[in-house]
């Protein structure tokens, strides 16, 4: 075979070739096309429909709970550690005596204040027997007299100087964890343990000064905290600040919260509703109907196009409180309207849907049977 007929074959074989390859890629591409002129599958989506429901109107706002009492026990005077009577966590009672600092000297000097008083006591009663006789002066009488009630007001200061060696609960409450050990050496205002009282206990916030005509003390109020998420604590507006912060225009305050379990502690963050005496009739749907964003708050409203079909409509709506999954909506929506009540992500406005069909009770039980 020559040259020009081996050249014709590999050009015949290269042309083979490339028209399957070619043709290959024609059918997928016909293949796609038809797969895409298909009809697409309808989005199944859950909707429910917009209602009406009675709600208490509630002033929503943040803030953190505080013990009605509650202070870092110190110590007055300086001293060393002699006696610890007290365990950390122990509830304890107004008076009862928590730590004691070496009073050696003071035991003394108070032994010698009150010698020197009643050697002073006797000078003046030996003096006021002699003025009788006129053995002596009025103004030595009255010189003893002055140095009598001067060495017990001695008495007086050295005694209460020990009783400062000794530290005592203020009120009734419960200890937190101790801060010093024995034997060690306190210098004044050293923080020996805290101690809260924590029934009741309060809750401190703020609200807008817009606000401030619509609550009063006594007004109750629900509070939650993240530490017990889904669980409520009821209580009352207990004082309201006399005055406005002008730098943020807010004003403090205070609600008290029966606290029996002592659950409750200082400094938890809480969530707090202050709730008017009366109830109201609201527009709200679930919260996972809305999308919230920086442009405006939007809902998915499902209506039926020219062929009957249901798509959906995208709606700008007005929110207003929160309050058990539920969003009040005061513009924007109907009530009779369905809306999309799930997945709202994967939605887009005029996109025909499917509402999910509920299960039947005994096809549920089937199901879980087999």
């Amino acid at each position: 075979m020559g040259t020009f007929s081996r050249f014709v074959v590999a050009l015949v074989l290269l042309v083979v070739i490339l028209g399957g390859i070619f043709g290959y890629k024609f059918y997928q591409i016909g293949q796609m096309q038809a797969q895409f002129s298909k009809p697409q599958p309808l989005t199944v989506v859950d909707a429910t429909e917009v209602g009406t429901v009675t709600w208490q109107p509630a002033i929503k706002s943040v803030g953190s709970t505080r013990a009605i009492n509650g202070i870092e026990v110190a110590n007055e005077l300086p001293g060393v550690v002699e006696k610890l009577m007290f365990e950390s966590g122990q509830r304890v009672k107004a008076g009862d005596e928590l730590i004691r600092l070496d009073s050696a000297i003071d035991e003394a000097s108070l032994t010698t204040r009150r010698a020197e008083a009643n050697l002073a006591q006797k000078e003046y009663r030996r003096n006021a027997d002699l003025i009788s006789k006129r053995a002596v002066s009025q103004s030595a009488v009255d010189e003893a007299q002055a140095a009598m009630e001067t060495a017990k007001a001695r008495v007086q200061e050295a005694e209460a100087q020990l009783g400062k060696k000794v530290l005592k609960a203020p009120f009734d409450g419960v200890l937190g964890l101790r801060l010093v050990d024995l034997g060690e050496y306190l210098p004044a205002g050293t923080p020996v343990v805290e101690i809260n009282m924590l029934d009741p206990i309060l809750v401190q916030y703020t609200l807008s000064e817009r606000e401030l005509a619509n609550v009063d003390i006594g007004d109750p109020v629900e509070v939650t905290v993240a530490a017990m998420p889904g669980e409520t604590f009821s209580g009352t507006v207990s004082a309201i600040n006399s005055s406005v912060t002008a730098e943020s225009r807010t004003v403090q305050l205070r609600a008290e919260i029966p606290n029996t379990d002592q659950r409750l502690k200082p400094g938890m963050f809480a969530t707090i509703q202050t709730l008017a005496e009366d109830e109201r009739a609201v527009v709200a749907i679930p919260n996972t109907a809305i999308a919230f964003n920086t442009y405006g708050n939007f809902a998915y409203v499902l209506a039926e196009d020219d062929k009957g079909q249901l798509v959906t409509e995208r709606r700008t709506i007005k929110t207003g409180n929160m309050r058990d999954g539920m969003t009040e909506v005061t513009e924007g929506l109907k009530v009779g309207e369905r809306v999309v009540s799930t997945g709202l992500l994967r939605l887009r406005a005029g996109q025909p849907v499917q509402i999910k069909q509920a299960q039947p009770e005994a096809e549920t039980a089937n199901a879980g049977a087999q």
